[in-house]
């Protein structure tokens, strides 16, 4: 599908959509839980159906309302087939952990997209602790059903992913768990977001000041109503859009959040928008943008927005710690550039720093490279300059299924055709 869009004025009142990262995580504790579990304002999206349908295959039973779905877990069994995770990296990562509690094999396989992206330091790991879990193409298999705990050493800079699927085995192990990263962590407010989702699920962690070392305490899940807070990541570019083309109220969103990318207020006000907050609205007015420098290690996600943001910025933005940006659903950093090329914006990009002039983009043909924050982000720029089309738009199905029809309802003279 394509999106083509005219230049617009952006105004209006929407609500945050739920955030993908605590849905999933809590559907992985509700799975653990024995008994019933509520996940209250879930989203509904292509990678928490996903998550959801993964969890089925391995015995637990999901129904779905509106506005909660009950989860009842704590019981598994062996998958009658493969696990297909199509494009969802949390999915295969946390279930690659969870399928060492499974009685039986368990077979993982990933999207070609997927399967480009890193798995292997959680398949070393869960070997260190004579866990047999391997690959046979691009599928993970794990025998599980024998997981008693251990010692764990891994890097902590490449995906705090790998982290967070461990902690969820955390307290399942009879002869306790002990994790040391041998890196720095990055993306902390991930593993923030984890240990406070186990927590909602009765499990506490022993976790040092550097979030280098974890361990627990053998624990039993116990069945939660879990409410999905809004996703701070989605809601960016509902922000971002009162920066850059009108004045935008996003509802739904906590200001004292875990999640990382809640600082896009503060990038957004740096660079010269006028924001308000009151409870859980934000109030985002456009204003003369001015460039700015920051380092993004701790809210990757949040490069495209920014990125396109700063485009509109007379002069030059540098951002720092982008390199892990390259591991995502597309090499983010390649695609933002080429867009920015693409609408005349000169880019420098380096190993871990991104270096925008901007000023004046033009409008563009603009490719998504199959990833929703690509499409979401140059949808924004094109509706602060006109004359853009976005190729492959369908794919904000990931995380923001109704993006397309919100932007247009806050004023975005967006058409989609095939």
């Amino acid at each position: 599908m394509r999106v083509k869009i005219g230049k617009s004025k952006l105004y209006g009142k929407v609500t945050a959509p739920p955030s993908k990262s605590y849905a999933i995580r809590g559907l992985m504790c509700a799975a653990l839980s024995n008994g019933k579990s509520r996940i209250i304002n879930p989203l509904i999206s292509d990678d928490t159906e996903i998550a959801a349908a993964a969890l089925e295959k391995i015995g637990v039973r999901i129904n779905k309302n509106d506005s909660f779905w009950e989860v009842n877990g704590g019981s598994f069994i062996a998958p009658k087939e493969g696990i297909y995770c199509r494009d969802s990296a949390a999915t295969i990562r946390f279930m690659t952990a969870l399928a060492t509690v499974v009685p039986g094999k368990c077979r993982l396989v990933p999207s070609p997209a997927l399967a480009k992206r890193p798995i292997e330091p959680l398949i070393t790991a869960l070997n260190s602790i004579n866990i047999h879990c391997y690959k046979e193409g691009s599928t993970v298999v794990v025998e599980g059903g024998n997981f008693s705990g251990g010692n764990i050493e891994m890097r902590g800079d490449i995906s705090s992913q790998f982290l967070s699927a461990l902690l969820f085995l955390c307290p399942l192990a009879q002869n306790g768990l002990n994790i040391r990263l041998t890196t720095p962590p990055e993306s902390v407010s991930y593993i923030k977001m984890t240990i406070d989702c186990l927590r909602e699920f009765g499990i506490n962690l022993d976790v040092s000041e550097s979030f280098r070392f974890f361990s627990a305490d053998y624990q039993k899940y116990k069945p939660a109503s879990y409410t999905v807070e809004g996703d701070w990541s989605s809601a960016s570019y509902l922000l971002a859009a009162g920066a850059i083309a009108g004045e935008t109220e996003t509802t739904g969103l906590k200001t004292d959040s875990l999640q990382g990318d809640r600082v896009i207020i503060n990038l957004l006000q740096e660079m010269g928008a006028k924001i308000s907050a009151k409870g859980d609205s934000i109030t985002v007015k456009r204003a003369d943008l001015k460039p700015i420098k920051a380092d993004l290690s701790d809210c990757i996600d949040l490069l495209p927005t920014i990125s396109v943001v700063a485009a509109l910025a007379d002069g030059q933005s540098m951002f720092y710690g982008i390199r892990r940006a390259r591991l995502k659903e597309s090499n983010r950093v390649s695609a933002v550039r080429e867009g920015l090329e693409r609408m005349q914006v000169a880019v420098t990009e380096e190993e871990d720093t991104f270096i925008i002039n901007g000023g004046s983009p033009k409008g563009a043909v603009i490719d998504s490279f199959g990833d929703h924050r690509i499409a979401m982000a140059f949808g924004l720029l094109g509706a602060a300059i006109g004359d853009t089309v976005i190729e492959g738009a369908e794919c904000v199905s990931k995380t923001f299924p109704q993006f397309w029809q919100i932007f247009a309802g806050i004023g975005a003279k967006a058409e989609s055709y095939v």
